[in-house]
């Protein structure tokens, strides 16, 4: 049937592409530095060392990971033509519907996994921290500023990455003033990264009660998470640490104590903050982190005087800024900058 062949011809010109993935992914030098790794792993000793074991460990699985995703991807390429070819022979013209989602979902599935061959920073492969503050407009930037925490914690909810809620102050009527978010997964920072800078919106306001045009600011800022392996010297001296009760919802517990940390690291003049856990102790471990891989990336670019180098250059939230425009009035458009 000629619905069939033709879909069948669409499938057969990824064949090319799916190979070129499989050598950009460098698939049989992962198999041997697995085979590396595992032979390690059965060496007698191997847990005398708990913090290099643990390395060795992280890379197999992380390595066994890409090799699974794309195995499973030539696995559905060679179902989605066996299926194509199967209800061509017996003329089901019922079943064209699962064929045609079959070769989409193998389509989609490559382009992500393609995309990510292109992720080869130095901490692209990290989890990502985004940090969200209302600009210019007042309550409208604040719920602008609460509207990009919603999207980016949906995307990555969607994407099968694990969003945490790290720090989160209320706007004054609406919205947040200031808020971030840990995003944990393969390649967050990685996809993360390009999405720094001010985001403007263009809309006519629900707190207008005129209903006039407003236009408001957000910036989001990206910073790679650190692991615990990575070794940051850090002068109790230099920080300044202050504890205050969690806003917003809560619980009794949460808000009946100063549980809330803010560290300052005051040569930099970086800012950490986190409510979210139950404990002060737990509050500190999360800032401490979010502290360290603001100063180990500063560290790398050797300008450790410079908080500019790890944020980018500092602009104002306002017009002139913006790297995206998302525009709702007097038309609907998103204009990357």
């Amino acid at each position: 049937m000629i619905q069939y062949e033709e879909l069948r011809l669409k499938l057969l010109e990824y064949e090319k592409p799916l190979q070129e993935l499989k050598e950009a992914l460098g698939l049989e030098q992962m198999n041997a530095e697995i085979k590396k790794l595992e032979e390690a792993a059965a060496q007698a000793g191997f847990w005398d060392d708990v913090e290099n074991s643990q390395k060795v460990l992280q890379r197999t699985g992380a390595l066994k990971a890409k090799v699974k995703a794309y195995n499973d991807l030539k696995a559905s390429f060679d179902d989605a033509l066996v299926m194509i070819e199967l209800y061509d022979e017996e003329g089901d013209e019922s079943a064209f519907g699962e064929c045609e989602q079959a070769f989409k979902d193998f389509v989609a599935e490559l382009d992500v996994q393609s995309l990510s061959t292109l992720l080869t920073g130095e901490y692209d492969s990290k989890n990502a921290l985004l940090t969200f503050h209302a600009g210019a407009g007042g309550t409208e930037a604040q719920d602008w500023a609460s509207m990009l925490f919603r999207m980016y914690t949906r995307w990555g909810e969607r994407h099968g990455f694990k969003v945490s809620t790290l720090d989160y102050l209320d706007g004054d009527e609406a919205g947040l003033k200031s808020a971030t978010i840990l995003i944990e997964g393969e390649n967050a920072y990685g996809y993360m990264k390009s999405e720094a800078g001010i985001h403007r919106l263009v809309r006519i306001s629900p707190f207008d009660s005129s209903g006039r045009r407003h236009t408001s600011f957000a910036s989001v800022e990206t910073m790679p998470e650190i692991d615990d392996s990575v070794e940051v010297d850090i002068n109790p001296d230099d920080l300044k640490i202050d504890y205050y009760r969690a806003s917003g919802a809560g619980g009794q517990k949460v808000n009946k104590t100063s549980s809330a940390v803010r560290i300052t690291h005051e040569p930099t003049g970086i800012v950490v903050c986190c409510q979210v856990e139950r404990s002060q102790h737990q509050n500190r471990e999360v800032c401490m982190r979010m502290l360290k891989s603001k100063l180990i990336e500063i560290k790398e670019r050797e300008h450790l005087e410079k908080i500019s180098d790890i944020k980018g250059e500092h602009k104002e939230i306002a017009w002139g800024s913006q790297i995206r425009s998302y525009v709702f009035m007097p038309y609907t458009m998103v204009k990357d900058h």
